[in-house]
């Protein structure tokens, strides 16, 4: 197939501005902006060892943190740059918040501020950078409120605690064989792989919808002993297969790479289950609602596909800092739909699995 017979990213922004005749461009600009961080990343990515990028910020110091509290490498600080040096300068953003630095990030005062917020992970899944495994960069963009706006104040952690349901665009860049873009700007789901030749995203699968149907959950089983008992009772059902109370065998699944979960769940359909659960009560889950869960959760939702802290849907939820956690569950509809019912139900359930239960197997 030509190129002359797809639309490049651009073009397709094009095609979806014109749902609003009003709009002044930025927008689109602000995303083309995003999308030449994600081509940079890409190619440092690409790189590997040979670009010097996989190595901790502090070569003499190996136990490097960012603000989470998780170690961080050099590609992780090289990513965060390329986020804010290709988006700062353009006249679209009021701030942005980001996974690598604990407050908001201010525009420079000789670059002009605009009317929206960005929030991003630069490097998902980076842990797996040394053993050559899919790794990507989420971003939701937001809308500044308007007293942001109208005075050009510096913006505040309060000013980004929206809730995911007034996102106006959300996506993921992914790291592997290709390099792809898949985004949302409120109106479906659409993946653009990059181009080497051209250097441009190309519009390759223009619908995309979450399969119903599925036979395949992914869920870290280290932490089974950690999981609130919905969650065991979910996850026990699959795994009794054809003889149990679901009539069909499933695989399980586990990357440790959300992008890379997310998008595998985009194209062939599952369950992803990042559960709140007592490894520590402290967190109400792992996930960062803002610039984790939130815009995976509006691209699922776009695709026709459920996203829910397995209680309530995680769009709806009311962020209360920049950098809080949430348990995640997200893919196919009808899954997540019974894992939020196993939730609203009586605890009736009893763990017998020998697979995850206290007990050892090899007691009698």
């Amino acid at each position: 197939m030509t190129t002359r017979r797809r639309f490049t990213l651009t073009q397709y922004l094009i095609e979806q501005r014109r749902r609003f005749p009003g709009a002044s461009g930025d927008f689109n600009a602000l995303l083309l902006d995003v999308a030449l961080a994600c081509k940079a990343i890409a190619r440092s990515v690409a790189q590997g060892e040979l670009g010097n990028v996989l190595s901790h910020v502090d070569e003499e110091v190996a136990t490097a943190v960012n603000v989470q509290g998780e170690e961080q490498k050099r590609l992780d600080v090289i990513s965060n740059a390329y986020f804010t040096e290709m988006t700062e300068w353009g006249g679209h953003l009021a701030g942005m918040a980001s996974e690598e630095m604990d407050q908001p990030y201010q525009i420079p005062a000789p670059h002009q501020r605009g009317k929206y917020l960005l929030v991003f992970d630069p490097l998902d899944g980076s842990s797996n950078l040394d053993v050559n495994v899919t790794v990507g960069s989420i971003f939701s963009i937001l809308r500044a409120p308007q007293e942001v706006i109208d005075s050009g104040r510096d913006v505040v952690e309060a000013d980004f605690l929206q809730p995911g349901t007034q996102q106006l665009a959300a996506g993921y860049a992914l790291y592997g064989p290709t390099t792809m873009l898949v985004l949302t700007v409120g109106n479906g789901v659409a993946g653009f792989t990059l181009d080497p030749n051209l250097g441009q995203f190309m519009l390759t699968h223009p619908d995309i919808q979450v399969p119903q149907d599925t036979q395949e959950f992914a869920i870290n089983a280290s932490n089974s002993r950690f999981w609130e008992a919905p969650i065991k009772r979910y996850v026990d059902e699959c795994l009794a297969g054809r003889t149990g109370p679901r009539g069909k065998d499933f695989n399980m699944r586990w990357i440790a790479s959300m992008v890379a979960e997310a998008h595998r769940i985009l194209m062939r359909g599952g369950v992803f289950m990042y559960p709140k659960d007592t490894k520590d009560p402290a967190k109400a889950g792992r996930l960062r609602l803002l610039y984790e869960a939130n815009p995976v959760g509006m691209l699922i939702e776009q695709a026709g596909g459920r996203a829910s802290t397995g209680r309530e849907p995680v769009l709806q939820a009311l962020p209360t800092t920049l950098h809080q956690r949430i348990g995640l569950v997200f893919g196919s509809k009808s899954e997540v739909e019974r894992i939020e019912r196993y939730h609203r139900e009586p605890v009736a359930y009893k763990d017998d699995s020998p697979l995850f239960a206290e007990r050892s197997l090899f007691r009698a």
